[in-house]
């Protein structure tokens, strides 16, 4: 008796467990669960989503707007999850039927909620409060559609790109005429200019993420395989088929590009960005979440960046264009909501994201409407309309394909080590296709 009362007064001292989205004042509360970061005391009382910015200014404004603005007594309460371990925090709420009403997801983790059932189809809740499917960009329509049905609402595409320094390129004489970077189309093409860069500017072409770093090298080796038409996993998403020409490529490139020294060595993410920040390389291959961060130094009269900062998607170096992308979304969980208006409360949030996307684009992810970015309000944007192809060129690894997060782990971990330690690369596909093949088939499906 004594431990239910107890577990009575936690749920109350919380208000999002055991499913209350009811108030006394007889408004409706859900849940939002989320990483991006807590920025409250800059952006706790920005009730427009156009005052926001950055990722968590853009977010917070978004969620503070609707509170102040939605005619239906709705209050949405932000649960802010942290970065490295938001996916274990999600299990464990789950777990302990502390289910928030909706949660942003990344679309190559949305797969495994999924499959396991716990996030809600919405396709016909959406064809009836009007988010117009038809206006998903095909990367964002790929990335939440599961066997013929919608489990989330797109909220950004991210990708893989080539940010540079076009002034250390005018010094390596890899600038053409109208400002923009000469980029290499082919391996050799790539090896000759990090050739020329290095001997011109006496740096390395490249910082890139290697130490401590396991994405970054998977979102690479990825691209490089894609851009050859190579299909990494069987057809139904149960293994990885690392021996073949595409792969050997792709491993050959990102080994001799480090060995030669066209790659700032033994940097982690923080200290790749610093390098790129501090004219100490020509380019940083990183994502889409940078760019505003970039641009502002540039602006800054005493930056190495300054007045030089382009970015361009990861350039096409085999037969097709492609890059590594993946993309947020907000899914709703089952429980998340113990009745019909919380529900109906969940999807007019939802909504109100999906109208007030283009805001989103300020941070440097890419639309995902399709009306969006096509706009000249987006076009406009610093950078933005060269980024635009992505929106169709993006690949991830299939949605069929388990675990994603923990594949991209152990791609990245025996990649690090192909670069780090100088393995054969036939050890390194070896060894990948025996870890991957294994975690694959104790995965939950």
């Amino acid at each position: 008796m004594m431990l239910k009362r107890l577990t009575l007064l936690l749920c109350a001292a919380l208000l999002a467990a055991c499913g209350a989205d009811r108030r006394d004042d007889g408004k409706t509360e859900i849940t939002l669960m989320r990483f991006f970061g807590s920025c409250e005391a800059q952006y706790g009382q920005v009730v427009k989503a156009s005052e926001g910015v950055g990722e968590c200014g853009i977010v917070t404004a978004l969620v503070n707007e609707f509170n102040a603005t939605n005619p239906d007594g709705i209050v949405v309460r932000t649960q802010i999850g942290e970065w490295g371990p938001y996916y274990d925090q999600l299990t464990a709420r789950l777990v302990a039927k502390d289910i928030p009403a909706i949660a942003v997801m990344h679309e190559s983790a949305l797969g495994d909620y999924v499959r396991r059932k716990l996030v809600l189809p919405l396709d016909e809740d959406f064809a009836r409060i009007g988010v117009d499917m038809g206006d998903f960009t095909e990367h964002a329509a790929r990335g939440t559609r599961f066997d013929g049905h919608t489990y989330a609402l797109p909220f950004d595409t991210w990708a893989w790109l080539w940010h540079v320094n076009t002034r250390l390129m005018k010094q390596a004489g890899l600038l053409q005429p109208d400002g923009r970077p000469r980029l290499p189309h082919s391996p050799e093409e790539l090896l000759a200019q990090a050739r020329q860069f290095r001997q011109r500017t006496g740096k390395p072409y490249f910082a890139w993420a290697v130490a401590n770093e396991t994405a970054a090298n998977d979102r690479t080796f990825l691209t490089l395989v894609a851009q050859q038409g190579a299909q990494l996993f069987s057809a139904d998403g149960k293994t990885i088929r690392m021996r073949q020409p595409a792969v050997t490529n792709a491993l050959t490139l990102m080994q001799q590009l480090y060995a030669d020294g066209h790659v700032r060595p033994n940097l982690d993410y923080a200290a790749a960005n610093q390098a790129f920040l501090n004219g100490e390389a020509g380019v940083v291959v990183v994502g889409t979440w940078t760019i505003d961060q970039f641009l502002r130094e540039s602006r800054k009269p005493e930056s190495p960046l300054q007045g030089g900062y382009t970015v361009v998607p990861f350039p096409q170096l085999y037969d097709r264009p492609a890059v590594f992308a993946d993309g947020h979304a907000w899914a709703l969980f089952k429980g998340g909501t113990t009745d019909a208006k919380g529900h109906e409360a969940a999807l007019k949030f939802l909504k109100f994201i999906w109208d007030h996307s283009a805001e989103w684009s300020r941070t440097g992810h890419l639309p995902v409407r399709r009306s969006v970015a096509e706009s000249p309000a987006f076009r406009a944007l610093p950078l933005r309309e060269p980024l635009a192809e992505i929106t169709h060129t993006g690949i991830a690894m299939p949605g069929n394909v388990p675990t994603q997060r923990a594949i991209e782990l152990l791609i990245g971990e025996d990649v690090a080590n192909l670069l780090l330690s100088a393995k054969p690369v036939a050890e390194v596909q070896a060894n990948v296709e025996k870890r991957v093949n294994t975690a694959l088939k104790k995965a939950r499906r």
